[in-house]
């Protein structure tokens, strides 16, 4: 809850100081976590069909949503570019997101990469 509450505020947040974001380094900022992060792992894990994948695969995972490394980069960026900007709100709202509106959190080494999605039955 605390999550998916934490992403609404800073949505809301965003949305009341649109005019000041930039919105190609929100939507990058936004983007660059899965695309590093989740896109190849799941990937391999449907190349693998389901079955095991590289321990690299849910290392990036976990390093690209982990806060620590979230608050690491944003400083850097806020250092490169001058200050904080509207735009770095996008990495807390896409690590809060995810953990509080998909459910989504660490992904241990030993677990598959994705969980098994339940099937809605079909009555007849």
């Amino acid at each position: 809850m605390t999550h998916a509450a934490l992403t609404l505020g800073l949505a809301l947040l965003v949305v009341l100081n649109a005019r000041d974001v930039d919105w190609l380094r929100f939507v990058l900022a936004f983007g660059v976590i899965d695309l590093v992060g989740y896109l190849p792992g799941a990937i391999a894990f449907r190349r693998a069909r389901g079955g095991p994948i590289a321990p690299i695969y849910h290392h990036l995972y976990n390093l690209t949503h982990s806060y620590a490394v979230a608050l690491v980069w944003v400083g850097l960026w806020a250092e490169a570019s001058g200050g904080l900007e509207w735009a770095m709100l996008a990495v807390p709202i896409h690590l809060s997101g995810d953990r509080g509106l998909l459910g989504n959190g660490p992904k241990p080494v030993g677990e598959p990469f994705e969980r098994r999605r339940r099937r809605a039955e079909v009555a007849p």
